[in-house]
């Protein structure tokens, strides 16, 4: 039996490729009870979300979002749970940070062409839709161009961190983000702490500044990735998060939602942090 509980899911309204309802119809057949949509930088989706899950009564969609911040040397994506997404001084801060999506997408795709790999802007745009503008959508183009095979083969040598087209794009800091989740009512949480280079270390830095949870559950994770992952949260008193990180993009060996999961307590434990925000 899979997951009742998802929490990191992506959609058309970032760098996930099927829509809100799309992705509604899909965690309802996969049998969850819970889902967070946390598209990076927007919550576009979120109204498309809930009208769809009207169709599924014992589906539950939880309003969220994730934010890239930096460190020196790594990239941190912060999670935020519950969020006040209506609040209008909180859109207009994304839809700043969505415009500088856009002109950092354009700035690859010039890098890209320095390199020998022509892909249209245009295309990219075409690709992303309304969503917000994200490397996911110039890796689907090179894909179309015949310059890689799946999606995921740009970023190593591309579109990552450390790639040959990789262009940065103004951030904020991982405590940045921590405050501007509590401040529009969202529990942060660290997304894919493993990623990071110096894990521990970001983990016990953010608690300081009021981390309240972590992904531990995270489907890409061993079962001995995952039990290390729920000792630190113990020890740290983080709630132990998690989910698929499902996007669609057709890359070989996707998890589906639902594969791995937290148990339904986490979600009263959010809620519950939540309340107490606000």
């Amino acid at each position: 039996m899979g997951a009742l509980v998802d929490l990191h899911l992506h959609t058309t309204a970032s760098d996930g490729r099927l829509s809100p309802t799309e992705l509604v119809q899909l965690v309802a057949s996969q049998g969850l009870k819970q889902v967070a949509i946390s598209d990076h930088d927007t919550t576009e989706g979120l109204a498309e979300a809930f009208y769809a899950a009207r169709e599924f009564p014992d589906l539950r969609i939880i309003p969220a979002i994730e934010i890239s911040t930096d460190i020196p040397g790594d990239e941190v994506h912060m999670l935020g749970y519950f969020l006040n997404h209506e609040d209008p001084e909180l859109q207009a801060l994304l839809g700043r940070f969505r415009d500088g999506r856009l002109e950092r997408g354009k700035a690859m795709v010039d890098k890209l062409a320095t390199l020998g790999i022509h892909v249209d802007w245009d295309r990219v745009k075409e690709i992303a839709g309304d969503g917000a503008v994200g490397r996911p959508h110039i890796a689907l183009a090179m894909v179309e161009k015949g310059y890689c095979k799946e999606p995921k083969d740009a970023f190593p040598e591309y579109l990552g961190r450390n790639g040959l087209a990789y262009v940065e794009r103004t951030k904020m800091s991982p405590d940045q983000a921590v405050n501007l989740l509590v401040r529009f009512g969202a529990v942060p949480v660290l997304a894919h702490p493993a990623y990071l280079v110096d894990m521990e270390p970001a983990i016990a830095l953010l608690k300081d500044v009021g981390l309240m949870g972590m992904e531990v559950h995270y489907a890409q994770y061993d079962s001995k990735t995952v039990n290390r992952l729920a000792e630190l949260a113990e020890e740290y008193d983080l709630i132990p998060c998690g989910g698929s990180d499902y996007h669609g993009l057709g890359n070989t060996g996707e998890l589906l939602p639902g594969t791995l999961g937290p148990p339904l307590e986490t979600v009263e434990r959010l809620e519950d942090a939540a309340h107490k925000l606000r």
